[in-house]
């Protein structure tokens, strides 16, 4: 378990303040305390962009958000000491761990200190909360309840990522961690064979080769891609190459630090998929929710494909 799980914790920084700095004033739930509010009475709920691996690239906004918040919301507490003793600042907030195990549990919580009049300040481990990361659940129910959501933007492996990897970047889809099981993640890969726009992918380093594979096998050994390692940091590496070229480097050894894919979209001349995978897609998306006749028009879009030609497949396709 965390050490300061839903404690208050101050966090050991050296110095406590920078020269010339007051310290801070004392917070008052519902109150303006000295920070930007909407006059509502109601908290602020801020998204802090944290360094991908280089503390240097950390914001004068990010400090703010941190050293100004009620309560600190950190993907891991450890790691946000770590950041706040490099950057020099001291919060005061009751700090709490927000992390994909508790964040259905804990969202409630932190609502309630919003709707109380608290700053509450969410951070992860390197990114912008949300993208792949804690965040979203907050963000929505703060939305719901009319509490007012702010960013103090940052770093994006997502971006950085795609900017370094020589792929166009005009048009672009982020499709976070692909399924682990490989039926589900074939079927994921079946349905982004067609996707003209570049993809950018995360991937754990223990889980790389095999996705390197996967990607080559759907997409075709030739298609263009990069491999984004340990952004920012001092092992920073890119490796531009085919789908086939990097699995074949990833399987040679289990490379080190997390990754950041970037695949080339689909050439315009790529082939129609099956009828299997059309059928699919379909299927994916009327699981999703999507009733059958938006579900068929998504997927002919999707893969530039007449509308009665899918809704024939789907016709075809039931028993007898």
């Amino acid at each position: 378990m965390d050490p300061v799980d839903g404690q208050h914790a101050t966090l050991a920084v050296s110095p406590p303040f920078r020269p010339g700095r007051a310290g801070p004033a004392a917070v008052v739930p519902g109150r303006d305390n000295g920070r930007m509010t909407d006059g509502t009475g109601t908290g602020r709920l801020i998204l802090a962009g944290a360094p991908l691996g280089n503390v240097g690239d950390a914001s004068q906004r990010l400090r703010t958000a941190l050293t100004d918040a009620d309560v600190i919301a950190a993907e891991d507490t450890r790691r946000l000491s770590r950041l706040v003793h490099d950057l020099e600042v001291a919060p005061t907030a009751r700090i709490v761990s927000y992390f994909e195990g508790n964040e259905e549990r804990r969202t409630p919580d932190l609502l309630q200190a919003l709707r109380d009049g608290a700053t509450v300040t969410v951070i992860t481990d390197g990114g912008m909360p949300s993208v792949s990361d804690p965040g979203y659940r907050l963000v929505r129910a703060a939305v719901d309840a009319g509490v007012p959501v702010t960013a103090a933007p940052g770093p994006s492996a997502v971006t950085t990522a795609l900017a370094l990897s020589g792929l166009p970047c005009d048009r672009f889809c982020f499709e976070g961690f692909l399924p682990r099981k490989p039926g589900e993640r074939r079927a994921r890969l079946a349905d982004l064979a067609a996707e003209p726009r570049t993809l950018v992918l995360f991937e754990a380093p223990h889980r790389v080769a095999a996705t390197l594979a996967a990607l080559a096998e759907a997409f075709g050994a030739d298609r263009d891609a990069a491999a984004c390692r340990e952004l920012t940091k001092t092992y920073e590496e890119i490796r531009r190459a085919p789908l086939g070229a990097l699995a074949e480097w990833a399987g040679q050894g289990q490379p080190r630090g997390e990754f950041t894919l970037v695949v080339a979209g689909a050439p315009a001349d790529a082939e129609r998929p099956s009828d299997e995978s059309l059928l699919a897609a379909v299927a994916r998306a009327e699981a999703a929710g999507t009733r059958r006749k938006e579900a068929i028009a998504e997927v002919a879009q999707r893969y530039g494909l007449p509308k009665r030609e899918v809704y024939q497949l789907v016709v075809d396709a039931k028993p007898a």
